[in-house]
């Protein structure tokens, strides 16, 4: 008992650190391995930074008051982020293995971004973004759109349980106090 409740109360800095390290992991891929990110990708970054800012107020609101732990609230918000950015890769995932189409603003021909390819869009020449439907990179079958989803939805359950936190406390509290 005493694990869950440190977990939920301890939880936005859990997740705090989880979206930094994605983002961390996103960033470093594109700059060393070179894969560079389609319009899907970034909107998945996008989902990450909110729950970095949602996670941080949550952790500083909880070190401030001298709560143990920030409101349920932080947490289910979380859920409903981490949730949304589940379902964006999910979408994105689809596309790339072909099971439904994706946008307009998604498919088309693509070349590698470079400075080069930079600089002859900023003097008038034409620029072709990275495609969301092309798969740029699998690690055991799974593309990063794939892994993210599986993280997402597991951050999203996380944030769940954790916004249970004082209903499950306060339901062992009960039990524990009937039977002594």
């Amino acid at each position: 008992m005493k694990a869950v409740l440190f977990f939920s109360r301890w939880w936005s800095v859990i997740a705090l650190i989880s979206a930094l390290s994605l983002l961390g992991a996103a960033h470093a891929l594109q700059t060393f391995a070179h894969l560079n990110p389609c319009h899907l990708c970034l909107k998945q970054r996008d989902i990450y930074w909110i729950a970095v800012g949602v996670s941080l107020a949550g952790t500083v609101w909880a070190l401030f008051t001298g709560a143990k732990g920030p409101p349920r609230v932080f947490s289910f918000v979380l859920f409903a982020i981490f949730a949304t950015g589940c379902a964006i890769a999910i979408f994105h995932m689809g596309g790339e293995e072909k099971w439904w189409a994706l946008p307009a603003t998604c498919t088309g021909v693509s070349d590698e971004v470079s400075i080069d390819s930079i600089a002859a869009m900023l003097s008038g020449g034409k620029f072709k973004a990275p495609q969301c439907d092309i798969v740029a990179w699998r690690f055991l079958g799974l593309s990063m759109a794939g892994w993210n989803a599986i993280i997402s939805g597991a951050l999203a359950i996380l944030s769940l349980i954790a916004s249970l936190r004082l209903q499950l406390y306060y339901r062992l509290s009960q039990r524990q106090a009937r039977h002594a």
